[in-house]
């Protein structure tokens, strides 16, 4: 077995630098993106029990968007500010994983 000479690695910690070697697993991660407020996932795998609303309405926060049943149980997802409905990526009894793009929200322009 040979083993590669890795170049040493920067990291900073609260203001002080370190040298060290970064894992495989580290330095082969899937970056973090900052989450797209427009953008509406699935929080956990199940079925598409019922769409309440239809692309161009307008929504107001809190309103119940759609029933997605998770393990028994019915979720409801809710508007998380008052908005319109851009897209729709989901259907009626569709089974769908976990992250997956439901809908495309976009807010609403203050007068």
């Amino acid at each position: 077995m040979t083993k590669e000479k890795k170049e040493l690695k920067s990291l900073v910690v609260q203001g002080t630098v370190y040298q060290t070697n970064l894992t495989w697993k580290f330095e082969n991660r899937v970056k973090w993106e900052t989450p797209n407020p427009n953008y509406i996932y699935s929080f956990i795998p199940g079925t598409v029990i019922d769409i309440f609303v239809k692309p161009k309405e307008k929504v107001k926060e809190g309103e119940t968007l759609l029933l997605l049943e998770a393990m028994k149980m019915q979720n409801q997802v809710r508007m998380p500010f008052d908005g319109q409905i851009v897209k729709i990526h989901i259907k009626k009894d569709q089974v769908i994983p976990k992250k997956y793009l439901m809908l495309e929200i976009k807010p609403l322009k203050l007068k």
